[in-house]
């Protein structure tokens, strides 16, 4: 059951086996809120399903997304290896389950094993990666193939069915709601997308990725390389092919 989530997958059975017993699955509601800034992380999450944010509040009290952790990834785990705070409000974007985990029981893990303290060392650096990408691209890139990356992203880790608003995804991405709501119609008479409040609905996935900048495509590439396992890309690729082959050649 833990092993739905991707990272956790990758573990040696021995590492493991050194706090497996003392995971537990939680439900993770939309919006809940799962560190505050300043503040110490008490538990590390590990996600089967949905997508934790972490964000960044303005003064004006608007929310921008800086990073993102689905099933293959861990929120908190750096933090709790070295009793760090939370530089950030971390949320949860979409909802799903999670495997959590007391951090002081993971800093007892990894002080067991230098393996398992490399591999969480392997994930902050992806983690890292995302972030610069998201720099790069937000300060280069127009908002259509931005939100084609956000959704593509998104893909990867939940499916075509997003559960959130265009309010709460230009808030993501720190532009206007107009400029959100003009991209998504657009992109809803070419068919790439449909919404309604509450729900964005993907299409077309082939379609957004052609609309996209290299940047969802450089993420996925820099995971492959420091992990030597496919990327969430790749593996929503063959299942999207998968189910679109005729029956005949199931």
């Amino acid at each position: 059951m833990h092993t739905r989530n991707k990272l956790l997958a990758l573990l040696a059975p021995e590492d493991l086996a050194r706090f497996s017993s003392d995971l537990r699955i939680v439900e993770m509601p939309l919006g809940q809120v799962l560190a505050e800034p300043h503040e110490p992380v008490q538990h590390v999450y590990f996600p089967h399903s949905g997508i934790i944010s972490y964000v960044v509040e303005m003064s004006d009290g608007q929310m921008i997304e800086t990073g993102m952790v689905g099933r293959d990834g861990v929120m908190g785990a750096i933090q709790a290896l070295d009793g760090k705070i939370s530089p950030n409000r971390i949320m949860c974007q979409a909802p799903g389950v999670a495997s959590i985990l007391d951090s002081d029981k993971l800093r007892a893990a990894c002080d067991a094993s230098p393996a398992l303290r490399a591999m969480l060392a392997k994930h902050e650096q992806f983690f890292i990666a995302q972030i610069q990408q998201s720099v790069g691209c937000n300060a280069v890139h127009l908002v259509e193939p931005r939100m084609c990356r956000w959704f593509l992203r998104m893909n990867d880790l939940v499916g075509p069915n997003l559960p959130l608003t265009q309010e709460f995804l230009a808030q993501m991405m720190g532009v206007r709601r107009t400029s959100v709501s003009l991209v998504a119609s657009s992109m809803q008479k070419a068919g790439l997308i449909s919404y309604k409040r509450g729900n964005i609905q993907l299409h077309n996935i082939p379609g957004l990725k052609e609309a996209t900048c290299e940047c969802h495509e450089a993420v996925n590439t820099q995971y492959e390389k420091i992990f030597g396992v496919k990327s969430p890309r790749a593996i929503a690729d063959e299942t999207l092919s998968s189910q679109l082959k005729p029956a005949h050649e199931h």
